[in-house]
């Protein structure tokens, strides 16, 4: 369902939004509602991740690490790897805040069998400054991140790996093909199921040992938040599945 915002109050959009999350029906895509003395807000939706075929050639990019300042290109990145992790986060989305310390954990753990891991952020600061470079600095360092986290503000990336939320996860081999894409494991912030990472570990046992992934349902967070007109044909196309 699609709800176009010429056509509707902001107010009208707000519930016609709610009462669909509550009841688990399809999402609403309602992009950018009308805030007022001409503005738009970008509304938040829950969006299932894109399909990216198993097998695909990981999309190569260089981008810079707020923390450090050095700009990191996964190619070189990668190089040795016995298996590689890209990772789509937001600072502030619950789906990602309820994983954050699972994440943390499941990194160096993989990172000592020769995984390397990254994680990009591409929201808009123009919609949610809160997911800017300076709070993913801060973000990092809370968490204690031993992985660049890297910010792709042309959100170029995001479109390359046709990333639609976040948390998003990509596991490629060591010849950086794709042998998964899919959710961290079952926990959800409205659920009571534990954060595990069953089904990533899963994928990344598999990778290591240059045997196939399992296949696993499609992550399921906050939708990117794009720049205001930048939405790529994807966006909105992602119906969650209960």
């Amino acid at each position: 369902m699609m709800l176009a915002a010429r056509n509707v109050s902001r107010a009208q959009a707000f519930q016609a939004a709610q009462r669909l999350m509550v009841s688990n029906k399809p999402f609403l895509d309602v992009r950018h509602l009308p805030s007022g003395r001409g503005h738009t807000q970008q509304v938040r939706v829950l969006s299932e991740s894109a399909d990216m075929a198993i097998g695909t050639q990981a999309p190569d990019f260089e981008l810079v690490e707020p923390k450090t300042g050095q700009k990191i290109k996964l190619s070189s990145f990668s190089k040795g790897a016995s298996a590689t992790l890209v990772m789509f986060l937001a600072n502030h989305c619950k789906y990602v805040v309820l994983l954050k310390e699972g994440i943390t954990a499941l990194a160096k753990e993989y990172q000592a069998k020769g995984v390397k891991v990254v994680a990009v952020s591409s929201s808009s600061i123009q919609t949610h400054p809160q997911d800017g470079p300076d709070k993913m600095v801060e973000d990092a360092t809370k968490y204690g991140y031993t992985f660049p986290y890297l910010y792709d503000e042309s959100q170029d990336v995001a479109k390359a790996y046709k990333a639609a939320c976040t948390p998003e996860f990509y596991v490629f081999d060591k010849d950086l093909k794709l042998v998964y894409h899919g959710q961290f494991d079952d926990a959800r912030p409205s659920s009571d199921k534990p954060v595990t990472g069953a089904d990533l570990r899963a994928a990344l046992d598999a990778a290591v040992k240059g045997a196939a992934a399992p296949r696993s349902r499609p992550s399921i967070g906050c939708n990117i938040k794009w720049h205001p007109g930048n939405e790529p044909a994807y966006f909105g196309a992602q119906v969650v599945k209960k």
